[in-house]
């Protein structure tokens, strides 16, 4: 135990508490700086520049929002929202969902937005020859989510010949 004097009072404090309280000063500038040297979720480059990122891979985690979205919209999160674990839970189970359905059909990362009382659903899919798997499935999906989440769910599908067309840079 230290014996720190504060005024004309007599203050114990103990050296374990004051291991946590850092004194310096952050300004702007050095929190940019420290921003620049993070390192968690970012691609570490490779020397033949083999590893293939699409657009939302490339941009580092600090961007979102600026220069990426997000792959969730939701607006449950204000104050005085309510359904806020249950739009998470729903947001997974949506996911986890497509990608049992689709399997490897799908090309990219599911992005889902909540517009009023309607989910929307966008994705890239690797189309077959046959188109009518492909209807079915969409239809499927959009029927059994809707069911399922009690509100009407549109599943949007861009197609792509193949999965080298969304790669937007190799590092």
């Amino acid at each position: 135990m230290t014996l720190r004097k504060l005024g004309s009072f007599p203050l114990t404090i103990p050296y374990v508490a004051l291991r946590g309280i850092s004194t310096t000063c952050t300004n702007a500038a050095t929190v940019n700086k420290n921003r620049l040297h993070v390192r968690v979720g970012r691609f570490k480059p490779s020397k033949d520049k083999s590893i293939a990122l699409t657009y939302d891979e490339s941009k580092p985690p600090y961007k979102i929002g600026l220069e990426k979205a997000w792959n969730s919209w939701n607006t449950s999160n204000l104050k005085g929202e309510t359904r806020m674990s249950e739009t998470l839970t729903d947001d997974v189970f949506i996911q986890n969902f497509l990608k049992g359905t689709w399997g490897l059909m799908q090309a990219s990362d599911v992005v889902i937005k909540r517009r009023h009382n309607m989910i929307h659903i966008f994705m890239h899919i690797l189309p077959k020859r046959d188109l009518q798997p492909i209807y079915f499935l969409l239809g499927y999906s959009e029927e059994l989510l809707s069911s399922l989440l009690k509100c009407p769910v549109k599943l949007e599908l861009q197609s792509v010949q193949k999965p080298r067309d969304l790669i937007f840079k190799y590092i």
